[in-house]
């Protein structure tokens, strides 16, 4: 009896840990991100930091850990276009960073759940960009574990110029990709959600726009845009977000940080946290005692890390 007990627990467990398996290709249906039933869909997960600057981190293996003991469904995948480690940004370096990216979508792929390939640049690099999705389409566009971010945090642009951008790219991962989803950035680092819910992108499916928040900075008004944007009709995805403030530093606003998970929940929005690196500040969730790949103690999560994993234990348990 205990045997059979034993393996139908195996195979629930497996079944339900089988998140891309079971959802299959995602939509977006109105403003819900919906799986390929046309069931809403909520993607919970975290957001590798920079590679140019936390490599070690970009593994397999640290994928695996973060879907078996984190319980992420999803993962985003950082490559810095500029800003990290001489020599190891996609601009000085293309193909460590590429590298870099691909050991997190390949362990995404094998893991079961979805993937942000993330171009983690706040200047517009179009041609560059171009060229890395069309790779990245053409490697892995059949796999629907792939959502392509095409332009991390838009800061001084204008909305004109990010959706200028953002056409031409995402005609190029369509040309290959024709359904996997895209996030576009917006202006003033993901906050003037409000600019592309007037103007949206024309003629293409499955295009969804970022909003980024640090809780003890961006108070009640950002949520309130984002509403009024979703009344609009602009489908909203939250790829980056934290507790502390911007800088991504100082101390952790529990209460704010509540206040938006909550509202996260209510709208059924899919929301990233970051970062899995080792920075000395707030929002780096691990300790330079933190191993490269996984299987981290409690002694190796700082404050930030403690609590998102008990957050994304809890919200996700149902897909183990």
């Amino acid at each position: 009896m205990r045997y059979f007990v034993f393996w139908c627990t195996f195979f629930l467990t497996t079944v339900q840990a089988q998140f891309v398996k079971n959802n299959g290709a995602l939509q977006v249906e109105g403003t819900q991100l919906v799986n390929q039933y046309g069931k809403p869909v909520v993607l919970r997960g975290m957001s590798f930091g920079w590679h140019s600057f936390w490599p070690r981190f970009y593994n397999k293996k640290a994928v695996k850990w973060l879907k078996k003991d984190w319980h992420c469904n999803v993962v985003r995948a950082a490559m810095g276009i500029e800003g990290g480690d001489e020599n190891k940004t996609y601009k000085d370096n293309p193909e460590f960073a590429k590298a870099k990216i691909k050991a997190v979508i390949e362990g995404a792929i094998k893991e079961n759940i979805y993937v942000i390939v993330d171009w983690h640049s706040h200047n517009i690099n179009l041609e560059e960009a171009k060229e890395f999705f069309a790779e990245i389409a053409k490697e892995y566009g059949k796999y629907p574990n792939i959502i392509y971010e095409v332009f991390n945090e838009p800061d001084e642009e204008s909305w004109e110029e990010v959706k200028t951008y953002a056409e031409e790219v995402i005609a190029v991962i369509r040309a290959i990709d024709s359904d996997n989803v895209i996030l576009v950035g917006c202006p003033h680092w993901d906050q003037d959600i409000h600019l592309p819910a007037a103007d949206p992108i024309k003629g293409y499916k499955n295009l969804m726009y970022t909003m980024h928040f640090y809780a003890a900075t961006h108070e009640k008004w950002l949520r309130d845009r984002v509403d009024a944007a979703m009344a609009n009709g602009l489908p909203v995805f939250i790829s980056e977000s934290a507790g502390m403030e911007a800088t991504g530093d100082g101390p952790l606003d529990y209460k704010s940080w509540q206040e938006y998970i909550d509202w996260m929940e209510s709208k059924k929005l899919s929301w990233i946290t970051w970062s899995v690196s080792d920075k000395d500040e707030t929002c780096s969730v691990l300790r330079k005692t933190a191993k490269s790949e996984g299987n981290w103690k409690l002694s190796d999560l700082k404050e930030s890390g403690v609590k998102i994993r008990e957050v994304l234990r809890e919200l996700n348990k149902e897909n183990y």
